[in-house]
């Protein structure tokens, strides 16, 4: 018997679509995944930066607290705690209503010398203190802190030192 060693395009168009569909798979199954953490702190900053870029920084411009905390009555299901720390440089430009993270937060902006600082306030599941989490995403500097039942993120181009300054006071 004559052994035939004859080229077969149909079965090499098959193997290779065979290891295509392998390749694939495997980088959908072991691709690198976001933690909704990194999630959460990517879209306070690019809320951040659009209130910075569409002149939306706040709904309610004022620098009063006593009128700002009311303004968020019945649109949050929460009462952010607002404060004015223009005594300590810090004072506070007014508030809006932002979407985090899936869901509804309030935003508390404040000024530091020409440096405007989103402060982003929601409810958190402990009640305590937390450690204060310093971190930097695409040149802004974020800072996470719970405290009294409330989660702050802070989000602003201010050196870290002046941010960690307001996060203190923010928890005191």
């Amino acid at each position: 018997s004559e052994t035939q060693s004859r080229f077969n395009p149909l079965l090499l168009w098959k193997s290779l679509a065979f290891g295509a569909s392998v390749v694939a798979m495997l980088a959908i199954l072991f691709r690198p995944r976001i933690s909704s953490r990194d999630s959460a702190l990517s879209e306070a900053v690019a809320s951040h930066v659009r209130s910075l870029m569409v002149e939306h920084l706040t709904d309610v411009a004022s620098s009063d607290q006593h009128t700002v905390k009311p303004w968020f009555n019945g649109k949050l299901d929460f009462a952010p705690d607002v404060k004015d720390f223009a005594t300590q440089g810090f004072p506070l430009v007014g508030g809006r209503l932002d979407y985090l993270n899936g869901r509804t937060v309030a935003a508390l902006v404040y000024r530091r010398n020409k440096h405007f600082i989103n402060v982003f306030v929601w409810p958190s599941a402990s009640t305590g203190g937390g450690k204060l989490k310093l971190q930097k995403l695409r040149g802004y500097s974020i800072v996470i802190h719970e405290v009294n039942g409330l989660r702050y993120c802070v989000v602003s181009d201010l050196n870290d030192k002046e941010l960690v300054e307001l996060v203190n006071l923010l928890g005191s």
